[in-house]
């Protein structure tokens, strides 16, 4: 009896304990695919009406404020190298949602290197 009541202890324990680190999981059917876009301040650099520098990256031409990451989340947005000063390429993996891209993956790529 000792041991049954311990071995359901130890079995809601567990069932406890793994559920609070278990992470979100996307659907193996998403067709979200990996993509290069350019990244910036969508305010400062893409000229879109907003009311803060935030988050935007531009794809296939048009422009969309981000979900899922923040400017601030890449470094200082004002220095020589942030959002507001230049538009960068990052590595992104999402989908649009009622005009906003909806990031699940975020990735600034380093600048590439001025040939002179």
């Amino acid at each position: 009896m000792k041991r049954l009541l311990l071995l359901l202890i130890f079995s809601c324990t567990a069932g406890i304990a793994s559920s609070q680190t278990k992470k979100p999981t996307q659907s193996k059917n998403s067709t979200e695919t990996l993509q290069i876009v350019e990244a910036s301040c969508g305010e400062c650099q893409f000229k879109m009406k907003g009311n803060d520098c935030d988050l935007a990256v531009r794809i296939k031409g048009k422009a969309y404020f981000v979900d899922g990451t923040k400017i601030d989340d890449h470094g200082d947005a004002h220095a020589s190298d942030g959002f507001c000063e230049k538009i960068r390429k990052a590595e992104v993996k999402g989908k649009v949602v009622n005009n906003r891209f909806v990031a699940t993956h975020f990735k600034l790529l380093p600048e590439e290197k001025s040939k002179k």
